[in-house]
């Protein structure tokens, strides 16, 4: 007797690069030499994972009681207030927003497949795509389609969006697409002004169709080469014509991944149905996860609010910002020289290796002990567990690997 549904008997139980650290992290317990490239998050040149003390001591700090506390199903509302200020600073746009609280930059996708797409219905990415994309659209009865990332000069190949953004609207009535940048992962690209601009129009043709909302993940936004306006502005355009909503996270901005604590913000200027929209977000969160960590959006709304803690924080990213930015100017010197295949990288915590044979490729470096992430097409490199000292070793493994 089966007692769960069938859409469910087959779902594997762990997630493929939570599973691959795991492989990593107890070879090197057995006292093997191990680069693990594949952590999703900033560890130190010793392996330790980098936290910033002011955002440590501000936790320390929330009163019991309000850590101890329920915060409104929508989330707290100063944290809101504050996000909303961090992503829009004193735009007009920054009025006329939808926000709440999600546990992690993963809340806030999830409640935009939830609310923005019919069931059976399909989200729209880039080819290249960070796993969990997929992984919510199929937990919420929705799927996933994508659109070719790069064309033949390995820019964004806004061409193809236009062609798929467009098979959407015909197929399905309306779109939601996720883009990922500043420091996309898992390649480590981040789209410049020219490809934004042509994004959005795009977008602006195409919505006469039909409703589209876009989701920004901004998960990365603080460690990229360029600042986070040059996405903003150009998006904005679109006010009035798209949904335009932003995943935001604490999780690496304040090297906080445990807290779980995020927004998803969305701009209208359209009263009414920013208020249907507020709505329905608070709805879901009632039906998710009730609520999300007081402590957390007390301690972040906290810095976020206070202009020494907040300098002091910001300090503290900068360092750990260097040195990771040191080890992306590494890689590029010896990868680009070695010939490997990989996108503009110029910051954020993720490369991605092009490779006929990814999955044998993987393996092989695994028997090297070297740990990366393989998917379709590519190997991806998390750069941002790796220390200085390893990326000629990590590079000289990648050439051996992928050229057999």
């Amino acid at each position: 007797m089966e007692f769960l549904i069938p859409s469910r008997t087959s779902r594997p139980g762990d997630d493929p690069i939570f599973a691959l650290n795991a492989a990593a992290r107890a070879r090197a317990a057995a006292g093997e030499s191990i680069v693990n490239a594949t952590v999703g998050a900033l560890l130190d040149d010793d392996g330790k994972l980098a936290v910033l003390g002011g955002v440590t001591q501000t936790l320390r700090e929330v009163p019991a009681e309000v850590g101890a506390g329920y915060a409104p199903l929508a989330g707290n509302a100063e944290f809101l207030r504050l996000v909303v200020a961090d992503l829009l600073g004193t735009r007009p746009a920054a009025a006329m927003t939808a926000a709440v609280s999600t546990p992690g930059g993963t809340g806030a996708l999830r409640l935009a497949i939830a609310n923005f797409l019919e069931p059976g219905q399909s989200l729209l990415t880039s080819s290249f795509y960070w796993g969990p994309y997929k992984t919510l659209a199929d937990e919420s009865d929705r799927s996933l389609s994508t659109f070719r990332m790069f064309d033949a000069k390995g820019r964004l190949d806004v061409t193809d969006f236009a062609r798929a953004l467009h098979g959407q609207l015909e197929g399905q009535g309306r779109a939601l697409v996720f883009l990922n940048s500043p420091c996309h992962n898992p390649t480590g690209y981040s789209f410049d002004a020219s490809e934004w601009s042509d994004l959005v129009g795009v977008v602006e043709s195409e919505a006469k169709r039909g409703p589209i909302s876009l989701v920004l993940d901004v998960a990365y936004a603080r460690y990229g080469a360029s600042d986070l306006a040059t996405c903003v502005d150009q998006v904005l355009r679109l006010s009035g014509k798209a949904m335009i909503t932003f995943a935001w996270s604490a999780s690496k901005t304040f090297t906080q991944y445990g807290l779980r604590v995020g927004a998803l913000v969305a701009v209208t200027p359209d009263e009414a149905e920013r208020r249907r929209v507020q709505n329905a977000l608070s709805f879901s969160c009632r039906g998710t996860w009730s609520n999300v960590n007081s402590a957390g959006q007390s301690a972040i709304a906290r810095i976020l609010g206070d202009a020494d803690l907040r300098a002091r924080v910001d300090g503290e990213r900068a360092v750990l910002k260097a040195l990771l930015d040191r080890r992306v100017a590494r890689w590029n010197e010896l990868a680009g020289a070695a010939g490997l295949r990989y996108p503009r990288y110029d910051g954020g915590f993720f490369t991605t290796v092009f490779c006929d044979d990814p999955f044998p490729a993987a393996l092989r470096l695994q028997e090297a002990g070297l740990f990366v992430v393989p998917q379709a097409g590519a190997l991806r490199v998390a750069l941002c567990s790796v220390a200085e000292r390893d990326v000629p070793r990590l590079v000289a493994a990648i050439v051996g690997a992928t050229r057999v």
